[in-house]
């Protein structure tokens, strides 16, 4: 368990996958999700997760899902894979209420720490719908480079929601960790 800024950063357990489900759906769908600037309402409709995908990377043992909390309430956490000399960074969500005020910053600079340190990788990658261009530009601006390497979003399975257009499309970002 760590702390910086007044943040708690400490692997999530079984006990968590409620509020990590709750924030998730907070974050990214409905209209809860219009109060932060990270919303994909407008184009994708149902689910991001579920409680089922939640304990899979809690359970994983090359995974690690990072609980931020503050005064004891979950405000964000992300997903932290590792795939050899690479990490994976995912399943990032903030608590609407609380975006923009630079917490996510200081989220993904201590997963980056973490993941260098804990598995001595060298890049991170990530995956982010190639049409959320304000995403896209918050990560380069944290040093991720868009590669145009792209992956077919998986229409027709709802797990990962309902798309609102037929465009969508999941470009890898890369950040070298040195």
């Amino acid at each position: 368990m760590e702390t910086t800024a007044g943040l708690t950063f400490r692997d999530a357990t079984d006990a968590d996958v409620d509020a990590l489900v709750a924030l998730v759906e907070s974050a990214y769908r409905g209209d809860d999700s219009r109060a932060g600037w990270t919303t994909e309402a407008d184009i994708l409709e149902g689910q991001r997760t579920d409680p089922e995908g939640v304990l899979a990377v809690i359970k994983s043992p090359d995974s690690r899902l990072l609980t931020v909390e503050r005064d004891g309430q979950v405000v964000a956490c992300c997903q932290l894979e590792h795939r050899g000399m690479y990490a994976y960074f995912g399943m990032f969500a903030v608590s609407p209420a609380l975006q923009g005020g630079g917490l996510g910053k200081v989220i993904i600079a201590e997963a980056e720490r973490i993941a260098r340190e804990t598995w001595g990788v060298t890049e991170m990658h990530m995956t982010v719908i190639s049409v959320r261009n304000d995403l896209v530009a918050w990560y380069e601006r944290r040093g991720y480079r868009r590669t145009g390497e792209m992956t077919p979003f998986p229409y027709g399975d709802e797990r990962f929601g309902v798309p609102q257009r037929d465009d969508l499309q999941f470009e890898l970002l890369v950040k070298p960790l040195v």
